[in-house]
């Protein structure tokens, strides 16, 4: 990655345009991507060998968790910013949000999406699929959720975004 000395903002927004949305979140975002790298290198390492690395499994597999609690809370404040964001990044942003409550409430609240139901507490946080180095991130008695599409699906989201996008500030969307 090319460092920019005095960057102008225009440069500033090119390389970031969440940044002018909010400082903050542009910097969890950045974070989220930076955990979202290390959790798929803990899987890729967890199944590299003929015996699954269960210390990597499991760091993946926590890291996992921390990061659906705050990915999903910065997609749902953007969400609710509907004022600040172009329609179609709205509407990736309306997926992503969907994809991961599907993976936030068994996880985080323990409890089926939607509904008050308990998801088993006799299970492992994670289910594992072995042929495809991956973890399976969601409620057990429904379909599949892959953990690799869910933090490949917040990359092409959040990639996507350019600064037209952009259409006003975090405090703006409360006035």
């Amino acid at each position: 990655m090319d460092v920019l000395i005095n960057p102008t903002w225009d440069q500033i927004l090119e390389r970031d345009p969440t940044i002018a949305f909010s400082f903050f979140l542009s910097g969890r975002k950045n974070g989220l991507l930076a955990m979202a790298a290390e959790i798929t290198e803990n899987l890729d390492q967890a199944f590299s060998g003929t015996v699954i690395d269960g210390g990597r499994l499991q760091r993946a597999e926590f890291l996992m968790w921390l990061w659906t609690l705050g990915t999903y809370e910065v997609v749902r404040t953007m969400c609710q910013a509907k004022r600040c964001f172009s329609p179609r990044v709205l509407e990736g942003l309306a997926q992503l949000k969907k994809i991961l409550s599907a993976v936030r409430m068994p996880a985080a609240k323990m409890e089926k999406p939607g509904r008050k139901a308990p998801v088993t507490s006799d299970r492992s946080p994670s289910r594992v699929d072995v042929p495809n180095g991956d973890l399976l991130v969601n409620d057990p008695s429904e379909p599949d959720v892959s953990a690799r599409f869910v933090l490949k699906e917040f990359g092409r989201v959040f990639s996507s975004i350019t600064k037209d996008d952009v259409l006003g500030r975090h405090e703006e969307s409360y006035s």
